[in-house]
């Protein structure tokens, strides 16, 4: 027998292979008698390969292992006493196959078993036959060099062009422009040292927090913005999550709930793909720098030197100073509004509970308004900008002088001065409560705070006389609404209960002159012991302006349905999304609706004893007012008998509907007192 032959292999029941034995894998497989050398063994493998092993790449034939002309035996190579088995090398007990690695029905390698290992094996390999590779970005480096270093490029020029532009953006919509884009952060200055300084694991984490947080600072960037667009101050992140939810409210009134909902899923994804975008491009940027260290180093010191220069220097480009801190100045000032928010709770809890006529006894309030029936009436977003901007003014000013001169007609005169609403261009309740409670609420936790108090309420005053019946009339709310109480309110007319049966106009769920026509039907036209104290909120003029209703005839308005063609021919919400001249327009048109719908109202079921005071409650947002609109807002007191208007001649007030421009500027938070005072009621505080 040649040297290099074995015997057949058998095994004991034990599992235990005899001196010569192969295992049944080798067995199956008729070994030549010149069989060619084996491939050199790693120095650490002292055994024959099991019967797993046989199966792996390494026991796969391939183009690395058939035999060629360079490595068929030769007389070289033949085996010979030095490399012929012997004791050392022969299958003894340990290395031979047992029970526990023989093959068996569920190890045996199979046809495709086989088949996948072996192209498995050749991928490896690079072999152009058997199953295709997969993409692999390292193969396609090394396939495509130069498109490949330029991608890489282009990514971290792009990483690096986010991140400095999260650093110096602005938050406002105006401050938009590129002069504010060119400036040298100085937190981009300080990441670049603390990530080239960190070793590797340290900077990742460094990096993925950092980014994390830079996109966070990016998203209260853009509500800032949005909130200053919208209601004229930034975004409180203590205060102001739950406006969310009414932001959304409003888009299932205007938009519908599909497109609210697309909204909403859309606004979710920009949110998670911004904190993504941030944190991976600070991650390569780290690893960027990391790499190439001296360079990043060189850079730093330059630019460092550059932002110290124009800091000490005051360079600017474009009015803006090219040294730039905005993100350190921004936490900073979220900080202080976080402390100051918190601080404010206290402080104004105490404030609430002090009031000048809190104590004053029910007969010593309002009596030179007995026996009148006092309307207070809220138009929603009607401002200042109405009455004085160029094109919303011409429209408005006319409906105003037309009816101030048909009132008249009417036997009814009016006074007018401008107040400063603690809101702007939403949150209308912000700006009622304001100027009925006669305290400064311009944050949701002051609104809180107020309306569980036994704060006393102007509309609360009639009711505390005890002369008064009072009613509300709030075709916008729509779900419970528990400071009826706060307000002294008997009765609470909403939008499901004054009847009406036709289409809502976008946001306003019917038009002015039909919740006035249901108030005179369900309340102000009824006989009474008392006189009324009504609060009536009026919604046409609320955004998005369109559709607007028209007016139409007092006995023809029925259940409203009179109102479909007219909704169906008006314009859609997008015409004045998409265009500030249509919103400036369409916004005027809908406060003259509001203002004429008031008007005849008071024209026609008006008596000698009527009383209406109507104000708007805020300014319209940006794209109508502008960015820089003041917050003031027109208030008129409108009644036939001439004392009423006397007792206020001190206030110097404009005679009409239309406040000179020169008139009065008060707080709104004043008028409650100086109401008070100005109709002989006696001052009894209340104390803490």
């Amino acid at each position: 027998m040649p040297l290099n032959t074995r015997a057949p292999q058998t095994t004991s029941k034990a599992g235990a292979a005899t001196d010569g034995v192969l295992p049944a894998e080798e067995d199956e497989r008729p070994v030549p008698e010149t069989a060619p050398a084996a491939p050199e063994e790693p120095a650490d493998r002292t055994t024959e390969p099991d019967a797993e092993d046989a199966r792996t790449a390494e026991d796969t034939r391939t183009a690395e292992n058939t035999p060629t002309a360079e490595n068929t035996p030769t007389a070289e190579n033949t085996p010979t006493a030095e490399n012929t088995p012997t004791a050392e090398n022969t299958p003894t007990a340990e290395n031979t196959p047992t029970a526990e690695n023989t093959p068996t029905a569920e190890n045996t390698p199979t046809a495709e078993s086989e088949a996948a290992e072996t192209g498995a094996t050749e991928n490896r390999a690079g072999i152009a036959n058997g199953p295709r590779p997969r993409f692999r970005r390292r193969t396609w480096r090394a396939d495509h060099p130069l498109a490949a270093r330029v991608l890489g490029i282009t990514v971290t020029v792009l990483a690096g062009v986010l991140v400095v532009v999260s650093l110096v953006m602005p938050n406002r919509i105006a401050s938009f422009r590129p002069a504010m884009f060119t400036r040298i952060p100085v937190e981009a200055l300080i990441g670049g040292v603390v990530l080239t300084a960190l070793p590797r694991r340290p900077r990742l984490v460094v990096a993925w927090v950092g980014g994390v947080a830079l996109g966070v600072q990016t998203m209260l960037n853009l509500l800032d913005a949005g909130f200053y667009q919208y209601l004229g101050r930034d975004f409180n992140a203590v205060l102001d999550w739950p406006l969310l939810s009414d932001a959304y409210s409003y888009l299932q009134d205007t938009l519908g709930g599909a497109g609210a909902l697309g909204v909403l899923f859309a606004a979710v994804a920009i949110v998670l793909a911004v904190l993504a975008v941030s944190a991976l491009s600070v991650v390569r940027l780290g690893n960027v720098m990391a790499r190439h260290r001296t360079t990043t180093t060189h850079t730093v010191l330059v630019l460092s030197m550059v932002w110290m220069t124009c800091t000490v220097l005051g360079l600017q480009f474009g009015g803006v100073s090219l040294a730039a801190e905005r993100t350190v100045t921004m936490l900073k000032v979220r900080s202080d509004l976080v402390r100051q928010t918190l601080r404010d709770e206290r402080d104004f809890a105490r404030t609430a509970r002090v009031d000048a006529f809190g104590a004053t006894p029910g007969s010593q309030l309002v009596p030179d308004l007995r026996g009148k029936d006092m309307i207070f009436t809220f138009i929603e977003s009607y401002g200042r900008s109405a009455i004085e901007d160029p094109i919303m003014a011409p429209g408005v000013d006319k409906t105003l002088d037309t009816s101030t001169q048909a009132l008249a007609k009417a036997g009814f005169h009016a006074k007018s001065g401008w107040l400063t609403s603690a809101t702007y261009g939403g949150s209308s309740w912000l700006g009622h409560s304001t100027f009925l409670s006669g305290l400064w609420i311009d944050n949701q936790n002051r609104y809180r705070t107020v309306t569980t108090s036994d704060h006393l309420s102007l509309t609360k005053v009639f009711k505390k006389t005890g002369a008064w019946d009072t009613v509300g009339i709030m075709p916008g709310v729509q779900k419970g609404w528990p400071e009826q109480k706060f307000y002294g309110l008997d009765k609470v007319y909403n939008a499901f209960e004054m009847g009406y049966k036709g289409p809502k106009f976008s946001w306003s769920t019917m038009p002015d002159q039909y919740a006035l026509q249901a108030f005179q039907r369900l309340e102000h036209g009824k006989k009474r012991d008392k006189p009324l104290m009504s609060e009536i909120i009026l919604t046409s003029s609320h955004t998005p302006w369109a559709p607007i209703p028209k007016m139409v005839g007092w006995d023809q308005l029925g259940d409203g349905s009179i109102f479909d063609a007219i909704q169906k021919a008006g314009n859609k919400p997008d015409y004045t999304y998409t265009s500030d001249t249509h919103s400036k327009e369409e916004y005027g048109k809908s406060v003259q609706y509001s203002v004429t719908a008031l008007t005849q109202f008071l024209e026609r079921y008006g008596n000698d004893d009527t009383v209406l005071v109507f104000l708007g409650d805020h300014q319209a947002n940006a794209h109508v007012s502008g960015n820089h609109a003041s917050h003031d807002v027109p208030c008129a007191i409108v009644a036939k008998d001439p004392k009423v208007l006397d007792r206020i001649a001190s206030w110097g007030w404009t005679d009409g509907l239309r406040p000179a421009h020169n008139a009065p500027v008060w707080k709104m938070s004043s008028f409650r007192d100086r109401f008070l005072t100005a109709y002989g009621s006696t001052p009894h505080p209340s104390k803490d």
